[in-house]
This record gives structure tokens, sequence and C-alpha cells, in this order.
């Protein structure tokens, strides 16, 4: 079975065509200088490159819908951008194609504190949203780690999560409605003022969908009430296993804590040089236990989370006494990805979910697995998930030894499918794991998948070569992009 869509591509942007994107988005929008477009020949997954024709910059859905009008008539496939922090190659660029980045669309549209929701565009930050919010006493919860220069439209896309997501939910939890324009150049309004919409759940779809149906230009986003009481704790034990008793014990016990953090001693070494935020050098793991709500109930369940961390063998328990103590633990905590370039200078970061209850098991054999290899793996994550994010640290100046490491990072997250758990908890499929999914899905499964992307992108011109496996692709060797020989000669296209 193929699921890959062939499209006609052109060898390039024509000087006629570059001109009709001027008159669409303005000679300012459009990016055609080959250095400039080396700035979005990748996002965060680095070893994955490829240079687009033309870059355009709209600004508004309207002119969003212009470049795609002309995208579809031309047969150009495109990638929609936003702040490129994306870690699964969502956002690479296809040969011939161009990027439709969103970073000047940051408008906020309305702020309807009476009835807790805002509107922006999709360029607009994570934390952003918050900081606009907080006056009212609001705030968006979903916070990936790189909340602060991540970008809304990007957490649509990709579903994303973070720390507090094990109570609150994921960004489909907080999304109430979308303007999308559709791969044709059409402009849909999915979801609205009510939590629930009659018919299919498209917006449903939408989010999460990895910018292959289209893209979202406005996005009004449900926000919650500050909690009255916030009370965090940072627990060192001996052992992972250890940790990961704890977190069950909580779970268990009936405690939702806001999070449940991870950190392995690797990564609390890479955190410690990098934000020096007090994590003990001389645990095996440390738990970052964040419980809120209202003062009475936050009280009672902080109370039984220190208990349960005492009674699982946790070697000491700091408690932050100011909030800037607290910001630092969480500055580290989030930082993780980025100082692991202190212990490493590469690595590749892998997403998985596993059951909760598999904490240990899956850790160990992680542990076991990193041995054989020959290789490091720092272990960061959202533990009351069981969304694991292992980094698997080497160094490409080594021959081989980039493609090793991706052998064993995804050997990792197919353990994750083999212990009961998913590819992906929330930097999505994207063109890093797309030869995953059949690790998941039988093909009739995709198939099915494959024919909700065809009612949208007929032509597959949206994103194409991300997140469904394609033949050409998954036939490839493992690791950072190389042109396969017949790409070179021009035979054949990525996507």
């Amino acid at each position: 079975m193929s699921v890959d869509t062939p499209v006609a591509r052109p060898k390039t942007i024509t000087t006629q065509l570059r001109r009709q994107f001027v008159a669409a988005v303005g000679e300012s929008g459009v990016i055609s200088e080959p250095a400039q477009l080396r700035t979005y020949e990748c996002d965060g997954l680095t070893g994955y490159r490829m240079t687009p024709a033309l870059v355009v910059l709209p600004q508004s859905t309207e002119e969003v819908s212009a470049a795609v009008r002309l995208c579809a008539a031309h047969g150009v496939p495109f990638v929609a951008r936003g702040a490129g922090t994306g870690l699964s190659g969502g956002a690479l660029p296809v040969a011939d194609g161009i990027v439709i980045g969103l970073s000047r669309m940051r408008d906020v549209i309305g702020i309807d504190p009476d009835n807790e929701r805002m509107t922006v565009q999709p360029g607009v930050t994570n934390s952003g949203i918050s900081v606009l919010a907080s006056p009212y006493g609001l705030y968006f919860a979903p916070d990936p780690s790189s909340q602060i220069v991540c970008t809304v439209g990007g957490n649509v896309a990709e579903n994303s999560g973070g720390a507090h997501c094990l109570k609150y939910g994921f960004t489909s939890n907080h999304v109430l409605g979308v303007t999308l324009v559709t791969p044709d150049g059409s402009i849909m309004h999915l979801g609205g003022d009510t939590t629930d919409s009659i018919g299919p759940d498209l917006l449903g779809v939408v989010v999460g969908s990895e910018g292959t149906l289209g893209i979202v230009t406005e996005v009004t986003v449900r926000l919650l009430r500050r909690p009255e009481s916030v009370r965090t704790l940072v627990a060192d034990f001996d052992s992972v296993e250890d940790a990961g008793q704890a977190v069950s014990g909580l779970v268990a016990a009936g405690v939702i804590p806001a999070a449940v953090e991870m950190l392995d001693k690797l990564a609390i070494e890479a955190c410690e040089q990098a934000t020096g935020a007090g994590f003990s050098r001389d645990a095996a793991a440390a738990l970052i236990v964040e419980l809120d709500g209202f003062d009475t109930e936050c009280e009672a369940d902080f109370d039984t989370a220190r208990r349960l961390c005492e009674s699982n063998a946790a070697t000491g328990i700091r408690i932050p006494t100011s909030t800037a103590e607290r910001a630092l633990i969480w500055q580290g905590r989030k930082s993780a990805f980025a100082a692991m370039g202190r212990i490493s200078p590469d690595y590749f970061v892998q997403d998985g979910v596993i059951p909760r209850s598999k904490l240990g098991p899956v850790l160990t054999q992680i542990a076991q697995m990193a041995d054989d290899a020959g290789l490091r793996v720092a272990n960061v994550f959202h533990a009351g998930d069981g969304n694991l994010h292992p980094l698997v640290l080497y160094d490409a100046r080594h021959v081989g030894e980039a493609e090793h490491a991706e052998e064993l990072a995804t050997a990792i997250v197919e353990l994750c499918v083999s212990s009961g758990g998913s590819i992906s908890g929330e930097h999505g499929v994207g063109a890093d794991k797309a030869c995953s999914m059949m690790k998941m899905f039988t093909p009739d499964d995709l198939a099915v998948m494959k024919r909700v992307r065809d009612a949208f992108d007929p032509d597959g011109i949206c994103n194409p070569g991300k997140l469904f496996p394609t033949p050409r692709l998954c036939g490839e060797l493992p690791g950072p992009y190389r042109p396969h020989p017949l790409e070179t000669a021009g035979v054949i296209g990525r996507g």
C-alpha cells in the first residue's frame, strides 16, 4: 500500500511566479536570496535540512490565502512555519517548495476576560498569551519548555503539551476555534464560542494534524483562572526506579499534581552547569512535584506528596522558600534540552510515551540499550504523563556516530510502542518518525488517516512528506539528511 501522493513539482520558482507572490504579500514579505533562505532550511531537528525555493511572510489571513492559492494554481508544495522550534522536522521545507512563515502574524485580535478566552494570530508566543492574560488573573495552561519563543500556531499544529498538561491537558483541550486556510486557499472557521459544536469535530481533526490539512491563521484559546495557591518540591532519589515508584504512588493516592517532572543524573548535571538551579548532583534522579488549587486543598495534597516521596526512598526533599527560587527550579528544568550542549556536542531528542506504571522497567531497558550501543542517554521528561524525552548524546565529528545515535533513538521510541505506548507525546511525528508510524498502525489504519488528509488536500501540496510513511523515504538509511543518489540526479524528489 502506498500512502504517498504524487505531486507535479515545479523545478524552480519562476521570476513571474515570484512577482505574483510579491503582489500577494509585498516585496518585504518575499525572501529569495540564497543566504537568507538557509535560515529556513530546518527547524529544531537540525539533522534534517532542505533549502526552500522561496519564503513568503504574510501578515493576514487574506495574504496567507493569496499565497496558498498561488501554490495550488502552480502545484507548488508549501510548508507553514512559526518560530521553528519544532523537534520532529514538521517544518522541514520541501525541495522546490516554499515556506510560508507566520512570524509577522503577531496581532492580538481580541481578549474576552469575562468569558475567559483570547483570539490571536498564530505568531503570538505561548508565554505571550499568559502575559497578556495576566492583568485579568488568567493564563494559558499548555506550557511547552520552549514557551518563551514557540508560537501558538505551532502548538496547535503539534498539539504541544508541557509540564502542566498532566492536570490541565494538551493544547487540544484549550482551543475553542481556529481560522484555517485550506490547501486550495479557501478560508474556513472551525469551532466557535461554545465548548461543543454540532456535527463532526473538524476542529479536533485539525489540532495535531501537523500542518498537513491547512494553515491556521487565527486561534481562539481558552484561558484559566490562576490558582489560589501553588506549592513545589524537589525530591532526590538513588535510582530512577525509586523515583518512578513515587510517581505511581502519587497517582494511586488520588493526588493529581499540576506537574511531575523527572531528571536523571546526566540531565541534572547538564542543567546545573547551565543554570545552577540547585539540583543535587549526587542524586541519580530528581522529581519536581508541583501542586496547585485552593489553599486548603493544595496544602493537603502537598503534605501527601511529600510523605509519599519520603516513603518511596527519597534521599532529600527541597522546598523553595520564595517565588524566585521556584522560578529558578523551573528555569533549570525548562532549559534542559539546550543545556545538553554543556555535556555533549550533539544529541537527538526523542519523544515517546509509555504507561506510567512501566517507567522503571522501560528506563532500565533504555540504560541497557545505551550501554550496548556505547552511547550516553540522558532522560528529562513528564513523568506524570509517561511522556519520555530521552536525549541520545553523540559526537558528529566521529565518523558514523550520528547514524549510530539515530538508530538508538529510533529503537528507543519503538520500545515505547512495544511497551504499550506511542511514538509521540507532544513533538509530533513530522519527518523524523514518519517511518515509525508503521510500528503503531496497520496499513488499513494509515489508509483511513490518508483519506481524511485527502479530503482537505487532494493534490498533496500541504506539508508533504510529514506524518505519513512514504516508501521512498522509509527505504533510505537512517541518519541526518543526505541526498539520495537518485534525488541528486533529479529522478526523485522528497515528499
